[in-house]
């Protein structure tokens, strides 16, 4: 044979393949696609855009291309298709915008607690009306502290207990008082004091600025609360061209800096409806007005001050204030139902003994 006959000799074949050009371009379509899609995402939902359209990719000729390389593009190509899928879920639900996270926080009315707290104003109403024993309602509200307490302190020490006691009365606590004395055995001391030390009028009135005062300040400052100044800490007792020198020409006011000028205002406005209403129509109706110590004819009692309309009008606005002072007021770790019913019902008392001390010596 010749040598021009002979084969042509063959290529020794490499035992190194490099990378199918298939898989390199298949590679770089699938992260170009999945980056336009996530880099789209916010200006396709401003535009109302649902879908994303896909790009055309270059045919690549698979003669050359072995089976396991066809598999490995085809596990690509569900990878890509798994991203894609991922892409479009967070589509669907977008992810929050700056304007959503400073969405006001959700506010707690906390509607069963007030409709508990509103119905003892009722309640008292009722049995003043019906000229019920006031010992005998401090007796029952004192035998209900023999149970209360008691079950207060097991709640406190044992987890187990607490967890029935709060599943049961727990919609009625707030979560400050989970883990500290319940609420009600502070109102309850409180009601029973201005029951006991004060005039069955004042201390109804005191009650019902607790009841209702209280709940109307809560209300209304959870609502108008935080676009309302807080209370001042203090004021100025010379004018502004002083006030600003030494720190003494400051009287410091014992109110909560927490408290909002919006709360105190409902407070004030609630208790003035309270102590014109209450002494107007409700008081005389208790053995005809004979334990008042204030009437719509006689004024403060035994002196005539404070008569009638004009009268009522500035007893009215005193109580206002003094409840929306009592309300405000910052007394350390004391739960404010111990000592609004205390402090309301002893400033009321105190300004008609004043009132009555300046009718004895004006007449």
């Amino acid at each position: 044979m010749s040598l021009d006959a002979a084969p042509p000799l063959r290529r020794a074949r490499s035992t190194s393949r490099s990378r199918s050009p298939m898989l390199a371009l298949t590679s770089a379509a699938i992260t170009s696609k999945v980056i336009k899609r996530l880099e789209g995402l916010t200006h396709l939902e401003m535009l109302g855009v649902t879908s994303i359209p896909e790009d055309d990719t270059e045919d690549i000729p698979s003669s050359n291309v072995s089976d396991t390389e066809r598999e490995k593009d085809d596990d690509e190509a569900l990878e890509a298709e798994r991203l894609v899928l991922v892409v479009d879920e967070h589509e669907v639900t977008p992810q929050p915008t700056v304007d959503a996270k400073k969405e006001k926080k959700k506010v707690d009315w906390e509607v069963p607690r007030k409709l508990l707290h509103s119905s003892i104003g009722f309640f008292t109403l009722y049995l003043y009306v019906t000229e019920g024993d006031v010992s005998k309602v401090v007796l029952t509200l004192w035998s209900s502290l023999c149970i209360i307490v008691p079950a207060d302190a097991f709640r406190l020490r044992w987890p187990t207990f607490e967890r029935l006691y709060e599943r049961l009365l727990g919609f009625l606590m707030r979560e400050s008082e989970k883990k500290s004395t319940n609420g009600v055995i502070w109102y309850i001391l409180g009601v029973n004091f201005a029951l006991q030390f004060y005039p069955r009028d004042v201390a109804t009135v005191a009650i019902l600025i607790l009841s209702w005062a209280d709940t109307a300040a809560s209300t209304i400052g959870r609502l108008y609360g935080p676009s309302s100044p807080r209370l001042p800490s203090s004021i100025p007792l010379l004018p502004p061209p002083l006030s600003s020198l030494p720190l003494l020409c400051h009287l410091r006011l014992p109110l909560a800096p927490r408290k909002s000028v919006a709360g105190f205002m409902a407070a004030s406005f609630t208790g003035t409806c309270i102590a014109i209403a209450f002494w107007a129509w409700i008081a005389p109706m208790r053995f005809g007005g004979k334990e008042l110590v204030w009437s719509f004819e006689k004024g403060v009692t035994g002196t005539g001050t404070l008569s009638g309309w004009l009268g009522l009008s500035i007893v009215g606005l005193v109580a206002g204030l003094i409840s929306g002072v009592a309300e405000a007021m910052d007394l350390g770790s004391l739960d404010d139902n111990l000592t609004l019913p205390i402090v309301s019902g002893g400033c009321i008392l105190g300004f008609l003994k004043f009132a009555s001390w300046i009718g004895s010596i004006w007449t």
